[in-house]
């Protein structure tokens, strides 16, 4: 389903990327119209995106290693800049860790 690890250094890229943010916890707005079926909220009561049982987001497209609402997905998930610090912090861990060692926060 993913492929093999790859030097953090590479850029990552829509056809390669392993999608490791959307392993993260993201928080949805009120305003934000998400289907039902793909959200969940925490014992803390944050209305967040689902994760399936494999621990990415209810929303990803495992076929392709894409957002399946892409247009419509929450602000959160916006804001996430590829190739950005974030995404390379998270994509060093992940490489580093696996998906296990990959942290569960909200983005934001």
């Amino acid at each position: 389903m993913i492929s093999p690890a790859r030097p953090v250094h590479a850029a990552a890229h829509c056809s390669t990327c392993q999608a490791v943010c959307c392993r993260l916890t993201v928080v949805v707005r009120p305003e934000e119209h998400i289907p039902a079926h793909l959200t969940t909220y925490t014992p803390e009561g944050l209305h967040v995106m689902r994760h399936a049982e494999d621990g990415w987001c209810a929303a990803m497209d495992r076929t392709h290693m894409n957002c399946g609402i892409y247009e419509n997905r929450p602000s959160e998930c916006r804001r996430f800049v590829m190739n950005g610090p974030y995404c390379k912090a998270l994509r060093a861990e992940y490489d580093e860790r696996g998906a296990a060692g990959v942290r569960q926060e909200p983005v934001g």
